[in-house]
């Protein structure tokens, strides 16, 4: 019975405990609705809050649009007036200087007619005079053999000594343009064409005081300003740069140097920068004017060497299409003037020099004489530029043709030519750069400055001077049409 009634007791205790748990549980879950339903409540008076905020705000704009749309109003009507107001004031002042300019003009007429009939009789009267003396004049010496005889031999006199000066000045300087000046086959030189020249020339006293600017440049990597080159080439040229300041410096023999590669790769303007880093003279022939010169072409030759070697500080001497004549020898097509101009420069360039660096320039490099490629010591191929080289021109060319037209003083040229309008660039991004960028492929640098050259000439052919990226897009597409196009025709010409 004790057990029996210890279980009764512990099975009371049990349901008890199982009691309050239920009744907990049943409080915790009416709690938890209660809180939901406060909870939702809450959100719908914060929404409640909010739809009244947002319609008092929206209340707040229409009234503060309603306000602005009667202002700008009253501002347009305002405008109005005032512009009828000028117009008024305008067309009465106009009016006014037309009546006084037309009395003015009335008075002026009047004065000129008196002036001109005081004039008119005051040059009669001068010309009748100077008649009467000359015919005077006249009849005495043609009445007197002495003083006709006299006034022929001086007037003979007087012409034979205007010849004989103008004819001996003539020899004269051509004496000294021959001794002195520049021979005829240099197209371009820092020299000047007379040793005087660099002291009056503005170009050369430009490039006297920016040559340290100019090779600080070169050290920080942008010392080549329009040519973009790869930055292997770019690299090399600026050790080939400094080379030669050093062997300058030590008087040792200069390098040869070999440019080749496609046409409008920068071949003559990265001679031109490595002359100026390298502290060189610069000297710029083509090939193309030793052949008219026939029988002296060697004369020439020999000047050109004897003219180079004259500089102090060293001579780069840059023959551009040098295929033109320095061709192989063998070849049917060059003449007995041609092959002696050939061995002329081989005679000249025999040995290593410490005056003249020779920098040749082709498009094919193949048809060169095997003893012209002998003397050369360093080449360097110019390929056409790659993606990255062409965004580079891209944005080069675009700044220089675009963003800076019209941006120049004016002056005094402007009078006649006219004042070149600014041109507003909008949406010309680096992606839209680069878009076009890929879609040159192909291009040389010449071509890339020749495009943006168009799109200048599209822009000013527009109705307003603006360039957008869909006329942008438009020329750089026509171009390359254009360069592909050109492309088949070489290749059915070939």
């Amino acid at each position: 019975m004790y057990e029996e009634q210890k279980k009764l007791v512990q099975q009371q205790a049990q349901t008890k405990a199982q009691m309050a748990r239920y009744e907990d549980e049943l409080a915790r879950k009416r709690m938890q609705a209660e809180h939901e339903a406060q909870r939702g409540l809450n959100s719908e008076l914060v929404k409640m809050q909010e739809e009244s905020s947002m319609r008092q705000e929206q209340l707040r704009r229409q009234t503060e649009e309603q306000i602005q749309a009667q202002r700008r109003q009253t501002d347009r009507e305002r405008a109005e007036i005032e512009r009828e107001t000028i117009r008024v004031r305008v067309m009465a002042e106009a009016e006014g200087r037309a009546h006084e300019a037309k009395l003015a003009e009335e008075v002026n007429r009047r004065m000129l007619i008196e002036r001109a009939g005081l004039e008119k009789d005051k040059w009669l009267s001068a010309i009748n005079t100077t008649f009467d003396h000359i015919g005077g004049g006249l009849r005495a010496v043609l009445t007197d053999r002495d003083k006709l005889v006299a006034t022929v031999g001086g007037l003979t006199a007087l012409a034979a000594g205007v010849y004989t000066t103008r004819e001996g000045a003539r020899v004269v300087w051509a004496y000294i343009d021959r001794i002195l000046g520049q021979p005829s086959l240099i197209r371009e030189s820092s020299r000047g064409k007379y040793p005087w020249s660099k002291w009056i020339s503005y170009k050369s006293l430009k490039s006297l005081f920016g040559k340290k600017a100019a090779q600080e440049a070169m050290k920080e990597g942008r010392g080549f300003g329009d040519v973009i080159l790869h930055p292997a080439l770019h690299k090399r040229i600026q050790h080939l740069a400094a080379s030669t300041a050093n062997t300058k410096a030590h008087q040792a023999p200069f390098r040869n140097m070999l440019f080749y590669g496609p046409p409008g790769t920068g071949k003559t303007m990265a001679a031109k920068e490595l002359s100026m880093q390298s502290g060189l003279d610069y000297a710029l022939m083509t090939g193309g004017d030793v052949a008219p010169l026939g029988s002296q072409a060697v004369t020439k030759i020999h000047e050109l060497f004897n003219w180079a070697g004259k500089s102090r500080k060293g001579l780069l001497l840059f023959i551009d299409e040098a295929d033109a004549f320095l061709c192989e020898r063998n070849s049917n097509v060059m003449s007995e003037a041609q092959r002696s101009a050939l061995n002329a420069l081989l005679y000249r360039t025999g040995d290593q020099s410490r005056d003249i660096v020779l920098v040749l320039a082709t498009n094919r490099p193949s048809d060169l004489d095997s003893a012209v490629a002998d003397r050369i010591d360093e080449v360097l191929e110019f390929p056409l530029p790659g993606e990255d080289e062409r965004v580079k021109l891209l944005s080069l060319y675009l700044e220089k043709y675009i963003a800076q037209a019209g941006t120049k003083k004016k002056g005094w040229k402007s009078l006649f030519r006219g004042q070149q309008d600014k041109i507003e660039v909008k949406n010309i991004t680096e992606d839209v750069i680069r878009e076009a960028a890929r879609k040159m492929d192909g291009f040389s640098g010449r071509e890339i400055a020749k495009t943006m050259a168009s799109v200048q000439g599209a822009v000013y052919g527009s109705k307003q001077s603006v360039l957008d990226a869909d006329l942008f897009r438009e020329v750089i597409d026509y171009k390359v049409a254009e360069h592909q196009q050109r492309k088949i025709i070489a290749a059915e010409g070939g």
